[in-house]
């Protein structure tokens, strides 16, 4: 019997979080992933930019037979999953900043989002703060070369410290991590927020979407 298989996108390193998530949860699968770690990172580019990049990276996964893509960049979802869905003829499951679970649980009312400064403009995440976070203080740290500390392997714990204290101390219970670089330091902002924030990201309710739409294929 042949495996289904499934392409994974992330710009980066940050997507092998979420292909070990997926192959943990569903090792029938073939997961086809791509990066693009020739032009990472993507959260300072132009969205055209990136577009440019993307598009013949997601025909690939097409041509490959790829019965659904799993875009696991934030940066990309947030700005281009739509106009993608239109091109492509197979399903995407993206992965944007998770705004709603978090604005469900804080208590103070204050969350705060790490992610790149062109997730952070896109409109996909303003919506989900006007739809779920309004009358909530929404703070957005500048975490713009957490993407190239990952990448070259040089994390700075002092830098990423410095902002999850800050966060903390303005109030927020919830850390929402927005790009999945930073699944890779996930356990150290857990140790600094410890006992003071929830640190949160997609990657299980990516693949429990992800298997709905296995099951509608199937």
């Amino acid at each position: 019997m042949l495996k289904v298989k499934v392409g994974v996108f992330d710009s980066g390193v940050g997507g092998l979080s979420v292909v070990k998530a997926i192959q943990k949860e569903l090792p029938d699968l073939e997961i086809v992933y791509k990066d693009d770690a020739g032009h990472v990172p993507y959260g300072t580019r132009s969205i055209e930019e990136i577009y440019s990049f993307v598009k013949p990276i997601f025909q690939s996964f097409v041509d490959e037979g790829c019965k659904v893509i799993v875009i696991a960049c934030n940066t990309v979802t947030t700005n281009l999953a739509s106009r993608l869905r239109t091109e492509f003829p197979v399903p995407m499951v993206g992965m944007e900043p998770m705004v709603k679970p978090a604005a469900a649980a804080t208590k103070t009312k204050v969350i705060a989002v790490c992610a790149t400064p062109r997730t952070l403009e896109s409109e996909r995440y303003q919506w989900l703060k006007d739809k779920f976070a309004k009358g909530m203080k929404v703070l957005e740290p500048d975490c713009s070369d957490w993407t190239r500390m990952i990448e070259n392997n040089s994390v700075d714990r002092e830098r990423i410290a410095k902002i999850v204290n800050s966060v903390c101390e303005s109030g927020a219970d919830q850390i929402v991590l927005g790009c999945t670089h930073y699944h890779w330091i996930e356990q150290l902002i857990k140790s600094l927020a410890s006992g003071r924030a929830e640190v949160i990201q997609p990657e299980v309710p990516v693949i429990e979407q992800l298997k709905r739409v296995l099951k509608q294929l199937a």
